[in-house]
């Protein structure tokens, strides 16, 4: 990819290449210069048969403490391109957008109009500044199979407990999509003794946490992973509140869902409204596969028995009660229709908590998480159903829990005979939980009280997989350590999952 350095050396100008801005906004530029304000680095999302979002945020000093980056509390005009080439020599959009300080001085272009199925690169200019060149790509048509899915997913990146080597090892590989499955930041205050220091302290306000994701988009390898891909994200917990269930108050919510649009390449339908953002929505690769993404946090009832997460025993007969929900009946309604109308050859679940049965209690007793579904029974019975009824290949894409996983979905998990209807992906932690181990002392009695559970690896890092109509790829990539920077990347364990079969086959 072509830095910023490199692009300046070569003289590179948005404005040789056909991009002028209005005179008052040139005239506004040359009144205030701004250095260097591309610190966070470029990102895409949202990638479409048509189009996607370019995403950037403008600020000179990332950690300044009122969470604006130490830009002017003033608009400032932003060009940026679209070109078919690395080197913007076959420019084939072009536009000004303004930076905003009510938005943190962010920029979601969201594009239209584009070739599907291809390669395109992208840049911004503020200033007289060339932002670092990003790499994206459109979907391919609907209906055309012929090009496989080169997806890449993760999830749990806090800052202090390591390095972020996992988002470098995935730029690495060129996917074609990156999903993150939530914890983008943590919210915490400053640990005793962090691998790295972060600034601020716990997040509650709305400085707060525009700081906390300023901070992370100074990382270089998150960086990396930004401009190799579009994104498609969600949240969890720690981009709000740990363990939070729809009880924060408003006005943090309120705080962390703005700061949280601001920082992604999403589109306008993502754009919050107070205490409330609509997040679950849909991204289709063509007939080859379509992803569903969820929301788990913000519609889902209270936690049963225990009252904030934790495990819980058979004597917890509330997390059976047929009324329970993880999803929201609104969000529920939505995802059977996408399940009844798919017609791709397989549907991706991407969420955050564990979907499959897995009792957590060593020995003859029996505990459960309230958190992951199994706090929901009857949600994760009626999303099996629904697979089940309309016979499609789903493969859930997890995260949460920071260590892999992989294991099967049964139609109801209580009936010994019950058949699976969907294989589970669990991707560990960008770096939360620390180094970790490949196995634990109670690894193997877990692996064995759980039969449908067939793999886990506790240490760092992110999934890999290659989807075509034919078959699904899956490699579960982990670091040897992340309180170090640099850890090489190797495949912890290799699966091929099959249409019209929920197994976990040895690749």
């Amino acid at each position: 990819m072509l830095t910023r350095r490199a692009l300046l050396a070569g003289g590179a100008s948005l404005a040789v290449a056909g991009v002028t801005a209005p005179r008052a906004v040139r005239a506004a530029a040359r009144r205030a210069p701004l250095r260097d304000p591309f610190r966070l680095g470029v990102a895409s999302g949202e990638p479409a048969p048509d189009g996607m979002v370019l995403w950037t945020r403008l600020a000179t000093d990332p950690l300044a403490p009122d969470g604006l980056g130490g830009m002017p509390r003033r608009p400032v005009p932003v060009e940026w391109q679209l070109a078919e080439d690395e080197n913007f020599r076959r420019v084939v959009r072009h536009g000004t957008e303004t930076a905003r300080p009510e938005a943190a001085h962010s920029v979601h272009v969201e594009l239209e109009g584009l070739e599907p199925g291809a390669e395109y690169f992208y840049r911004f200019r503020a200033a007289g500044e060339l932002s670092e060149t990003g790499r994206t790509l459109t979907a391919p048509a609907p209906g055309s199979r012929s090009r496989a899915l080169n997806l890449s997913f993760t999830s749990c990146a806090d800052y202090q407990s390591g390095y972020f080597t996992a988002y470098r090892r995935m730029a690495e590989d060129h996917p074609d999509l990156i999903a993150f499955l939530g914890d983008y930041i943590y919210e915490y205050g400053d640990y005793e003794h962090p691998v790295r220091d972060q600034a601020g302290g716990e997040c509650l306000d709305l400085a707060g946490y525009r700081l906390r994701h300023a901070q992370h988009k100074t990382d270089p390898d998150l960086r990396a992973a930004h401009a190799i891909a579009p994104w498609a994200v969600v949240w969890d917990d720690h981009d709000v509140r740990n363990a939070w269930a729809g009880d924060v108050p408003r006005k943090r919510r309120a705080a962390a869902f703005r700061a949280y649009y601001e920082n992604m390449p999403l589109r306008r339908a993502q754009r919050p409204v107070g205490a409330a953002l609509r997040l679950y929505r849909g991204i289709r690769w063509g007939a080859v596969a379509n992803l569903h993404l969820l929301d788990t946090r913000q519609y889902r009832d209270p936690y049963a028995c225990a009252g904030r997460g934790g495990t819980v025993g058979p004597d917890c007969a509330e997390r059976l009660a047929p009324a329970r929900t993880i999803l929201g009946q609104e969000q529920q309604t939505w995802l059977d229709a996408q399940l009844r109308e798919s017609r791709a050859t397989w549907d991706l679940l991407g969420q955050q908590v564990f979907m499959m049965e897995m009792d957590w209690v060593r020995g003859p007793a029996q505990g459960w998480s309230n958190e992951g579904w199994d706090g929901y029974v009857a949600s994760r019975d009626h999303v099996a159903a629904t697979v089940g009824a309309h016979r499609r290949n789903a493969v859930v894409l997890t995260g949460d829990v920071h260590s892999h996983w992989a294991g099967q979905i049964s139609r109801d998990h209580r009936d010994p005979g019950s058949k699976p209807v969907a294989v589970e992906l669990v991707t560990t932690s960008v770096t939360s939980a620390g180094d970790g181990l490949d196995e634990y002392p109670d690894t193997p009695d877990l692996l064995a009280e759980n039969p449908h559970v067939r793999f886990f690896n506790g240490r760092r890092g992110y999934v890999r997989t290659r989807i075509s109509r034919r078959e699904m790829k899956v490699d579960f990539r982990s670091l040897a350590y992340v309180t170090r920077p640099d850890a090489p990347a190797r495949t912890s364990g290799s699966f091929v999952i099959e249409p019209g079969d929920p197994a976990l086959n040895p690749a």
